[in-house]
């Protein structure tokens, strides 16, 4: 057992593999100039450094949506995937946002504005800006993020009244150490950095030293007639620079507080009362650089809730977006170089949004909108992602649970369609479940979508946030109850009691969200109806024979060919019953027909060049048809009594049913539930329509039987007439 321990010094050596070899090493400023030259992106600014943090960790180009999906938010490689982002349109809006970084990094202009990231709650905007933060921290760890700053040493040598605590004096702002260069000198060396950079930006560092650092350095030079070089040799030391929120090192976070106790120097730094005595108001020498934009720069800065903030605070961040600059009391200003970020919400963005006086602030920020998640499949990955994180080893999740919970989010979040779509019908098209077989235009319903909303479609309805939290009451009361699953009809049954309870959703929306809820059981009913025809009738070897005849049918019949009968071996013309009662599962109508052959034909020959063998079953459309049709064929055979039996334990039929369903995802007292829940519709359906047949029959006959005995009369009486003639 000792074996398997990790002991201390296992975890002190990979601690220090972990961290940069460079961290606390000192280097002298004439290495920082070869270091730049070997590799000039080591002298990037912060919104370039930000731009290639996202390619950094990967990319993955979706063609369709015309998005890049960046790994990082995708399958969040530094955390195993517990922090992946789900959903097309949270991935369109982190393309939006690291495209304005980019665009900032070429100096394209937003480099000089807030990206305000604008979402209602629970829409993964703060999560997005909290891993961006994290994955800085990380990327500054590496050789590709490396950046490094200065720090002052062997100051009360030459200072006479220098504190001996302020020996050594790191960068207050932590600094590029080639902002120690004047401009002139600077230009120069930073011109031929670009002859040698292979980026799509280029370098340029036009900031000021901070006053601090412009006093150590005249009175340096002072000291030695203007020797720079030799100030630099004695009095400079580069440092590694690793960005750290716990340190407030190159990552700040900024939260709206009471009126009374918040003030601008928590933004841009205050005197620190301790140095006064020692050097006096003015010099400064007694500022403290601990303001946010201070401990942000280099980095990312980051303002929750950003228009809960009074306008007088709000006025800081004109500065600090549009001339980089902070003005501190009884400072001159301060060069900054930072990405802001900004989140809100949409009461505080419409508010603001109306207001004439912040007309300056709403022209710096540049809005990404950060909608819920439109793809109810997409939205069920958040909840599975959700469970993967928590401790429920022992609770089974039923088929459809998730995707019905996520259906229901979806539904109060879009907009009413035109025309003959119905709601459902757009749900299932944003799901990616309709394509042009179904007469549905989905960039037409999009952008419909868009027409109508406020802002934008998904920007209201319910989070994420409330439907994960019923899905958690959901799991409690089933363990309270002894059940170790969770069923879709559970988690109805807590979106229904809650919704009255939950205080973001707004009273007059209830019954259309109730009725959203109805939409959602009968989409499931539907659902598991088709489990349970599936766990009677289906058989896989019969789905893969029909599915090749199929195929063989539709290749005769858009070839003008024969086909080889299977039983007498004789070439025969494509049998148009067999295709069409495979069709007409589908609903596809007479004038149709041609396209969907056209479709699964283009399907199976490119699998074909692909080297891939046919399977029906990977084929949504075309195994949901072979399947349906099976049914037809078989249930005439099936003992539909039994679905409905008291005595189900005993009953072996049943119990194989159950083994079929088990075989599909359920647990054995999920597949016993949805037995009885949508058992007992196939039943009633099935008995219904085998019933209304018999009573057909019987009205047949007895029309045939009336009809016959009219007959007899009519040549009865005409043979009495015929005697009566002769």
């Amino acid at each position: 057992m000792n074996g398997d321990r990790v002991t201390l010094e296992t975890l002190s050596q990979q601690y220090k593999t972990s961290v940069p070899t460079d961290l606390r090493d000192s280097k002298s400023f004439d290495w920082y100039l070869e270091e730049v030259y070997e590799d000039p992106r080591v002298a990037r600014n912060a919104h370039q450094r930000v731009a290639d943090m996202f390619d950094y960790y990967g990319t993955e180009y979706d063609e369709d949506a015309g998005v890049v999906e960046y790994r990082m938010a995708s399958q969040d490689p530094l955390h195993d995937g517990e922090n992946t982002f789900y959903g097309r349109e949270v991935h369109e809006s982190i393309h939006e946002f690291v495209n304005k970084v980019k665009s900032g990094a070429r100096r394209l202009g937003p480099q000089k504005r807030i990206k305000l990231l604008l979402g209602p709650v629970g829409s993964g905007k703060s999560h997005f800006d909290w891993m961006s933060r994290r994955y800085f921290e990380a990327y500054t760890q590496t050789d590709a993020g490396r950046m490094y700053t200065f720090r002052w040493v062997n100051l009360c040598e030459v200072i006479e009244d220098q504190d001996p605590a302020d020996d050594t004096v790191q960068s207050p702002m932590n600094q590029d150490p080639l902002v120690l260069l004047p401009q002139k000198q600077r230009n120069k060396v930073i011109e031929r950095l670009n002859e040698e950079l292979d980026a799509p930006y280029t370098i340029r560092n036009k900031q000021t030293l901070d006053p601090a650092s412009e006093f150590y350095l005249d009175n340096l030079l002072a000291q030695y007639n203007d020797d720079l070089e030799t100030v630099l040799e004695n009095h400079i030391e580069i440092v590694r620079l690793v960005a750290s929120e716990n340190k407030r090192q190159c990552i700040e976070t900024f939260e709206p507080k009471d009126k009374k106790n918040q003030d601008e120097t928590e933004l841009t730094g205050d005197v620190n009362y301790s140095k006064l005595a020692i050097y006096g108001e003015s010099d400064p020498r007694a500022f403290d650089y601990s303001g946010a934009f201070c401990n942000a720069n280099r980095g990312l800065f980051s303002g929750e809730e950003l228009l809960k903030l009074q306008r007088e605070f709000l006025y800081d961040f004109l500065h600090a977006s549009q001339e980089q600059t902070i003005k501190p009391k009884n400072n001159p200003r301060i060069d900054i170089d930072q990405v802001i970020v900004g989140r809100t919400n949409m009461p505080e963005y419409r508010e603001k949004k109306g207001d004439e006086k912040m007309e300056a602030f709403n022209d710096r920020t540049k809005r990404v909108d950060f909608p819920y998640v439109l793809e109810y499949d997409e939205e069920a990955e958040i909840y599975r992602k959700m469970l993967r994180n928590a401790d429920v080893p022992d609770m089974h999740i039923e088929p459809h649970a998730m995707e019905m919970a996520g259906l229901f989010g979806v539904l109060t979040r879009i907009s009413d369609p035109d025309g003959n779509v119905s709601l459902i019908q757009k749900a299932k098209a944003y799901n990616g479940e309709l394509d042009d077989g179904d007469d549905i235009d989905v960039k037409k319903i999009r952008e419909n979508g868009e027409q109508k909303a406020d802002i934008g479609e998904g920007m209201e309805g319910v989070s994420a946030r409330f439907v994960g939290d019923e899905i958690a009451e959901a799991i409690m009361d089933s363990r309270h109850r002894g059940r170790t699953y969770l069923s879709p009809l559970s988690v109805f049954s807590h979106f229904e009691t809650n919704l009255e309870n939950h205080g973001s959703i707004p009273e007059e929306n209830l019954d259309r969200y109730y009725r959203y809820l109805e939409m959602v059981r009968e989409e499931y009913r539907e659902r598991a109806i088709e489990d349970v025809r599936h766990a009677l009738a289906y058989d896989l070897d019969e789905i893969q024979r029909q599915g090749e005849k199929y195929m063989d049918h539709v290749m005769a019949y858009i070839d003008d060919a024969t086909v080889e009968d299977s039983l007498t071996g004789r070439e025969q013309d494509p049998d148009e019953t067999f295709l069409r009662s495979v069709e007409e599962e589908l609903e596809i109508p007479e004038d149709r027909k041609d396209d969907f052959r056209q479709e699964v034909s283009n399907w199976v020959s490119r699998r074909a060049r692909e080297g891939t063998s046919f399977d029906p079953q990977d084929n949504d459309r075309l195994r949901r048809a072979l399947e349906r049709k099976l049914w037809e064929d078989k249930k005439h055979n099936i003992n539909f009594s039994a679905l409905v039996s008291a005595n189900e334990l005993d009953d072996d039929e049943r119990n194989s049913w159950v083994s079929a369903l088990v075989d599909r995802g359920y647990s054995e007292a999920g597949a016993r539930e949805v037995l009885e829940f949508a058992g007992a519709e196939v039943a009633k359906t099935e008995l219904e329509a085998w019933a209304s047949h018999i009573i057909s029959l019987r009205r047949l006959t007895v029309n045939f039987a009336g009809h016959m005995n009219s007959h007899s009369v009519f040549r009865n009486t005409s043979h009495a007439h015929s005697r009566i003639h002769q």
